[in-house]
């Protein structure tokens, strides 16, 4: 009975997981298929993409047309559930009064978490990328470098299913031969940039996106991911012959029935489930880790939502996956005599050095797209292809004023029209109606392009988050407080980017439609915006100026890790979830390892 309710659970088990995201869901495939016995510890509610997803209903089916509302940000068919940057009975607080330096914290209540939303872009940091600070100078290095964690890699693409290619180009690691799946065929505006974006010296290929364009080889994968686990590699070829194909007609951020796209419910939780090793309670909101006298961790006590009940689960080892922000707020909140600062917080690093991506964008008019006939342009959600950072050389030879790169994601074609597809369409028709307003529309849908720059940034003492002494949640629950500010490294980026976008759009002969920010302040959007959050519980080498070691194990308290996003010490170009989850995979070994070894 693996869905199981507050007050049912067993009296101890190997491992109490919190968290179901790509961290959470993660870690506890892993140890669930090497035999521990796990917890899974949910905030929000059970969902099952299968039987929920909105696969197929249109836009004039649902309130508003499916247009973004503050309970529904991204749309009324957007998979995410009691989610958002606003979450009921859940606040949170700003330092700050002023606009720049507010920090948005996304959070979902479901089973899954974020992966229910994410748009699943899936790129490898590269050896730069763990090395930062060695290379010019500025950040945090890691204390693990990208062959520490290229194994990691292969082992989550295989299993979650990344289409993409092999380019070879500088920082953007290839996958091994046969690890990749076919991308899908650029669409017609991500061709028209790459011919023009050539001439401005700028590559464009094809992106890394965790959705399968082909079936999954499950009489080949498993037995290679699980080597000498008979039993694990039989459940995982089961469940991975559940998994379909996309068919490209519906969008990924409504989740998937098929199991196309990666989400932790479809791809981690149910092999998990099958071995008999992983019990999940949902609705369970945690409050803090719970130690003995020696410092050890033995639990986490947590509220059942349903019921207002508190409750305390044991276990051998705590992991913490609730997201680099909430697991920072736990630990924070786990205070005692051993630890009056909050568990493991010895360094007073807990919560320091929080990180999201820098975003900035700009959009423009394309002429030549004018009146183009209809063509398919079915596919994943989100664009096929990417600009990777281009100017790793002239960076390091100090020809550009910011430290760190950003990659380009774009948008145009002519996917289904939606509430918003023609705004602005004054400005290129002056204001028609009645019959020249259909004969415009036809003539300029689908010529319209926008680029959205995410860069790296530079982890700052001005960014993290304390515990705010005055608010509490509904449960009682003190909430996070966020200091945040930008630094001139990410506003020059975002000045950078708006200028690279108006040399596109430029060269393609188009017009920008918004104002070109040649200082960056104006382009830069809030920080949390991008949900990216990492850092917090950064890992090193020094236990006086880190939380974690290189497994991602808290240096004060040995059986307690944070296999989420919050270990990070820097957050590079690159969409983090993909590494998140090579990292939990990698510190879940370790765990096994340290279990059988008697050390924990």
């Amino acid at each position: 009975m693996p869905h199981i309710n507050a007050g049912k659970t067993k009296p101890e088990y190997d491992v109490i997981v919190v968290g179901s995201g790509a961290a959470g869901g993660q870690t506890a495939y892993t140890l669930a298929m090497d035999g521990a016995k796990v917890l899974m510890l949910e905030a929000g509610r059970n969902y099952d993409p299968v039987k929920e997803t909105p696969m197929f209903q249109t836009r004039h089916q649902a309130p508003l047309r499916d247009s973004g509302t503050p309970e529904k940000p991204f749309g009324f068919y957007d998979a995410t559930i009691d989610g958002g940057w606003k979450v009921p009975h859940e606040p949170y607080t700003n330092a700050s009064e002023k606009s720049e330096e507010q920090f948005w914290w996304w959070r979902a209540r479901m089973l899954g978490g974020r992966t229910n939303h994410w748009g699943r872009i899936s790129l490898r940091n590269g050896e730069y990328d763990f090395k930062g600070k060695s290379r010019d100078g500025v950040g945090i290095d890691w204390p693990i470098a990208y062959s520490d964690v290229e194994p990691y890699y292969d082992k989550v693409e295989s299993l979650i299913g990344v289409y993409g290619s092999n380019e070879g180009l500088e920082n953007t690691p290839n996958s091994p031969e046969g690890v990749l799946q076919p991308p899908p065929k650029a669409r017609a505006s991500e061709i028209y940039t790459r011919k023009h974006a050539q001439k401005l010296g700028i590559p464009v290929i094809p992106i890394h996106r965790a959705v399968l364009s082909e079936r999954l080889n499950s009489k080949k994968i498993p037995k290679w991911l699980h080597p000498n686990n008979p039993k694990a590699a039989r459940i995982l070829a089961q469940e991975m012959e559940q998994r379909l194909a996309c068919f490209w007609a519906t969008p990924c951020g409504r989740g998937c029935s098929i199991k196309a796209n990666y989400q932790s419910t479809t791809v981690h939780i149910p092999p998990a489930l099958a071995t008999g090793n992983l019990d999940i309670i949902t609705d369970a909101m945690a409050r803090e880790v719970e130690i003995d006298a020696a410092g050890k961790a033995t639990g986490v006590n947590f509220i059942d939502k349903t019921t207002g009940l508190d409750y305390s689960v044991k276990g051998k080892i705590v992991a913490l996956a609730a997201s680099s922000c909430e697991s920072a707020r736990i630990m924070l909140n786990s205070k005692s005599a051993l630890f009056p600062n909050g568990i493991a917080n010895s360094s007073g690093k807990v919560g320091k050095y929080i990180m999201d991506t820098v975003g900035a964008g700009l959009g423009g008019q394309i002429p030549a797209w004018e009146n183009m006939p209809p063509h398919n342009e079915d596919g994943a959600g989100g664009s096929h292809s990417y600009v990777p950072w281009w100017l790793y050389k002239e960076q390091l030879a100090g020809k550009l004023d910011f430290p760190r790169g950003y990659h380009i994601e774009m948008g145009g074609s002519r996917g289904t029209p939606r509430v918003g597809t023609f705004n602005g369409l004054e400005d290129y028709t002056e204001g028609s109606y009645g019959k020249q307003l259909k004969e415009d529309a036809r003539r300029f849908y689908g010529s319209f392009m926008s680029y959205a720059g995410r860069g790296e940034m530079v982890p700052n003492d001005d960014c993290y988050l304390e515990i705010d002494d005055k608010v509490t949640d509904k449960w009682g629950i003190p909430v996070a407080k966020f200091h945040w500010k930008w630094s001139d490294y990410e506003i020059r980026q975002a000045a950078h980017m708006h200028k690279t976008f108006a040399e596109l759009i430029t060269e393609m002969g188009g017009t920008i439609r918004d104002e070109v920010d040649t200082t960056g302040k104006k382009a830069i959007l809030p920080g949390g915006l991008i949900i990216h959050e990492v850092g917090g519980t950064i890992m090193g080498d020094n236990p006086k100026t880190t939380v974690c070691n290189e497994y991602s194990q808290t240096w004060d308290v040995k059986n307690l890790f944070i296999t989420d996003g919050g270990p990070f010490c820097s957050n590079a170009d690159k969409n983090p979830t993909l590494t998140i989850m090579a990292l939990a995979w990698r510190s879940a070994d370790y765990m096994m390892d340290e279990m059988k070894k008697g050390n924990i």
